[in-house]
């Protein structure tokens, strides 16, 4: 078994997308003043790899901490447009992927959706009901089309409209 961290690091200075907040982590206790580390950290809700919530982009629809704990793990494949897609499983691509894509990936009526979504696909993928993961990286170290488990759990956090995530791909050797 091996396994592929999917996550981009959150630190001070990173990308984040224009308008939304940096991100900010100051030290606030230390070992020498407490004999432990507290940390305290701001940033958006949307920050390095993340998982939106229904919420994210539609009035009404569940929320992070609404959305059944299982919805965010599953199979899945790393797959291109021109693949045949395994139905009922996570989709995950290293291309950019937009709305004229919308009709096939409902097709195949995927788990999940991650990679680089444009806004108009991942709007539409949330109504739906499908859960959508952006910022994923190391797709390159799992195999095409090869069947894998992949865990992107969010943080519970109340009315949440997403939430970053440790993402991994747990490939079966």
């Amino acid at each position: 078994m091996r396994i592929i961290d999917l996550s981009r690091t959150i630190e001070e200075g990173m990308h984040v997308y224009p308008g939304d907040p940096e991100v900010k982590i100051e030290k606030v206790q230390t070992m020498s003043s407490h004999t432990w580390e507290l940390s305290y950290i701001q940033m958006g809700s949307h920050t390095g790899t993340h998982v939106d919530a229904f919420s994210h982009m539609h009035i009404g629809m569940e929320s992070i901490d609404e959305i059944p704990i299982e919805r965010f793990m599953g199979k899945a494949q790393l797959v291109a447009r021109k693949d045949d897609w395994e139905p009922g499983i996570g989709l995950l691509f290293q291309e950019m992927i937009g709305i004229e894509d919308l009709e096939r990936i409902l097709k195949s009526k995927p788990r999940f959706v991650g990679g680089d979504l444009d806004e108009e696909l991942e709007r539409e993928l949330l109504k739906h009901g499908i859960i959508t993961y952006t910022d994923l990286v190391n797709l390159d170290k799992i195999p095409k089309s090869k069947t894998f488990m992949f865990i992107g759990l969010p943080l519970k956090i109340k009315s949440g409209d997403g939430s970053p995530v440790r993402a991994i791909a747990i490939i079966e050797e």
